[in-house]
């Protein structure tokens, strides 16, 4: 090899090796941003994580428009970004299509199935950890009548409603759980104004606990029944701590820890669907300092007694999902 070929070489393998460097995990949010305080910061948390652990960094880009969707996943795959993670079930269609056109590049989707073999599915029992929310939402209350307020009406936020009246009536099969969606567009998850203004007329129907699953809007819900004088209950983030007593608890959707396990595997990320619930710790309720004096011992061993049996298989929860009816509620 000549002294030309040996610097040519030297330079292609120089090149590889920052190729290599540079290929960051990236992370793509949904609308509502990521610090709606709920789904997007949790996913944002597990990213910091990874980052503070590692001391390695990722790329990352907050969604404006529907349009931008493609974009984000095409500019991340062809920058060479891997693995690239994206919260919600909204990315499903797209990455259908994009993840063949890039099959060296590996993804994962939280909320949604996309069935590719460079794909990880992170799906959740939610149902589980809002049938444990439920249970406590029902023993808390003292007027017999409990809300559920969630954000763009599909049937993942549906079967969290449906856990939720499972639980609650469980406790007490005669309360009343009344249910209402934000709206029918991606807009629903970023509307505080009309949060408030659902848990306000729940409040006028006697709901003293109110659980919303709404994104970014459940921080008008949250902020409303604090200043109402009622209980909340929080989602996905632990949300204790933004009404120190006033809120109940928060069902914990630990989409922290799908978005760490996926950038710790970089790209030898393990593909297929990856199922997180109450028996493996991807589900949970929280309790901490925020809202320990709301959460008698009664309420917590009957809590724990009904969360070990989810977990054992010994008490199921009715998904909604599998036949699109919830026993409990009327849709």
């Amino acid at each position: 090899m000549t002294f030309m070929h040996k610097v040519l070489a030297t330079t292609a393998a120089m090149a590889l090796s920052a190729g290599a460097a540079l290929a960051e995990p990236a992370l793509i949010f949904d609308l509502g941003g990521k610090f709606d305080k709920s789904f997007n910061e949790a996913a944002f948390a597990g990213a910091q994580r990874w980052a503070e652990e590692t001391g390695k960094s990722f790329r990352e880009i907050e969604l404006q428009s529907e349009a931008q969707r493609e974009q984000a996943l095409r500019r991340f795959a062809e920058n060479g970004n891997n693995p690239i993670v994206m919260t919600g079930f909204a990315f499903g269609n797209v990455l259908s299509e994009v993840a063949p056109d890039y099959p060296e590049t590996k993804f994962a989707i939280i909320d949604m199935v996309v069935d590719e073999p460079n794909v990880r599915s992170v799906v959740f029992n939610e149902h589980e950890g809002s049938y444990l929310v439920g249970m406590m939402a029902a023993m808390a209350s003292d007027s017999g009548t409990v809300g559920f307020i969630g954000g763009m009406d599909i049937p993942l936020i549906r079967k969290f409603a449906c856990g939720y009246a499972q639980g609650a009536k469980a406790v007490n099969g005669d309360i009343t759980v009344l249910s209402n969606m934000t709206g029918t567009t991606p807009a629903a998850w970023n509307d505080p104004v009309k949060g408030s203004e659902l848990t306000k007329a729940q409040i006028s129907q006697g709901a003293d606990v109110i659980y919303a699953a709404a994104g970014g809007t459940g921080v008008g819900v949250l902020q409303t029944a604090a200043d109402e004088g009622i209980l909340s209950v929080g989602v996905d983030s632990n949300q204790n701590y933004m009404h120190p007593g006033k809120v109940l608890t928060s069902m914990l959707k630990r989409v922290d820890n799908a978005v760490y396990d996926a950038m710790t595997q970089g790209e030898a990320l393990e593909t297929g669907i990856n199922v997180m619930g109450v028996g493996n710790g991807g589900i949970d309720y929280a309790l901490d300092e925020h809202n320990e004096a709301l959460v008698g011992e009664a309420m917590k061993t009957a809590v724990d007694e009904a969360k070990g049996k989810i977990a054992s298989g010994e008490l199921t929860v009715h998904d909604y999902t599998s036949d699109d009816s919830c026993p409990d509620l009327n849709f």
